[in-house]
């Protein structure tokens, strides 16, 4: 398994803030993936989503963000969620964390700890 360490991050989110303070606390080096900044492509969040073990967009957002409710993300099919997260990166939940081929929404952020403790 690799070593790289990506993190969605949002610089002012204060769980990616405390994450990051663990990560350095336990000398963990890794990679910001400001996706605010560049927000990802469906195929990305396709990625991700195999990573974390997971089928459906709706389980890695944000539903208290207005454009949750304004887009009617509920209503809408996967292709439709997908393309939601790509123009609205802020319904993306944070931080995530991925190490390998794994990934984990790291809420609270000490659970991204349990990543590279092993079986």
């Amino acid at each position: 398994m690799t070593d790289r360490i990506t993190v969605w991050f949002h610089s002012t989110c204060s769980k990616c803030r405390t994450l990051k303070g663990l990560l350095e606390e336990h000398q963990r080096d890794f990679e910001p993936r400001y996706y605010l900044d560049a927000p990802p492509a469906p195929e990305e969040i396709e990625t991700l989503l195999d990573q974390l073990g997971m089928s459906d967009p709706i389980e890695i957002m944000r539903r208290k963000e207005r454009a949750f409710t304004e887009l009617g993300i509920e209503g809408l099919d996967r292709a439709g969620r997908l393309q939601a997260l790509q123009e609205h990166p802020e319904l993306l939940e944070r931080p995530i964390v991925v190490w390998g081929d794994q990934a984990l929404v790291a809420r609270p952020p000490e659970k991204a700890l349990e990543l590279f403790e092993g079986p």
